[in-house]
């Protein structure tokens, strides 16, 4: 039988792959949406300049919605008085 510590790591990383991967079919759909809202702007030329803003575009929402998450986690973390648990070579200190 296996011990509860390696379920507890295996049901952690099963739940990381799994949310890995919804989030990318997500970011998919999401791309999709948004290069069609750029077709309907820009029209539906490839002009490489609206492929770079478009890029652009993205890359700072990801960002700043990125650094926002992270705010809000950590000041969560914070008020609840959870330390961050740092891995070395895969083990927990």
């Amino acid at each position: 039988m296996m011990n509860k510590n390696l379920k507890l790591e295996l049901l952690e990383k099963m739940t990381t792959l799994i949310a890995a991967g919804l989030g990318l079919v997500a970011a998919l759909a999401w791309n999709d949406a948004i290069k069609g809202l750029f077709s309907i702007i820009f029209g539906k030329s490839s002009n490489i300049a609206v492929m770079f803003l478009y890029a652009i575009v993205i890359t700072v929402v990801v960002v700043v919605a990125t650094i926002k998450l992270s705010r809000a986690t950590n000041k969560l973390k914070e008020e609840l008085g959870i330390k961050e648990e740092v891995e070395d070579k895969g083990k927990k200190k």
